[in-house]
């Protein structure tokens, strides 16, 4: 076996949105019944916590400091698994 090789950092707004938006749709795809449950109960982020806190951890690997405090990875949290839902039956909207 080779030696394992790290991954360059993300150095780009355009490419830390879109791993952001990725790793949020991975979330949202292996997860949707328990995305919609959580919507409908208002529990979403309480939920999903556990896999938030794992996807937000490997995200911060994979950019730049500067970059990870810009927020892209809860902006595309909110845009994936909150705004596209927005057709669900909830109390929170």
């Amino acid at each position: 076996m080779g030696k394992h090789v790290p991954m360059a950092l993300i150095e780009t707004e355009k490419d830390a949105r879109r791993l952001a938006r990725a790793m949020a749709s991975d979330l949202a795809l292996y997860n949707e019944d328990r995305v919609v449950e959580s919507i409908q109960a208002d529990t979403l982020f309480e939920t999903l916590a556990d896999e938030i806190a794992e996807a937000r951890e490997h995200y911060k690997t994979r950019v730049s400091a500067g970059l990870y405090a810009m927020n892209f990875f809860d902006r595309a949290l909110v845009d994936v698994l909150v705004r596209s839902k927005g057709h669900i039956e909830s109390s929170i909207w």
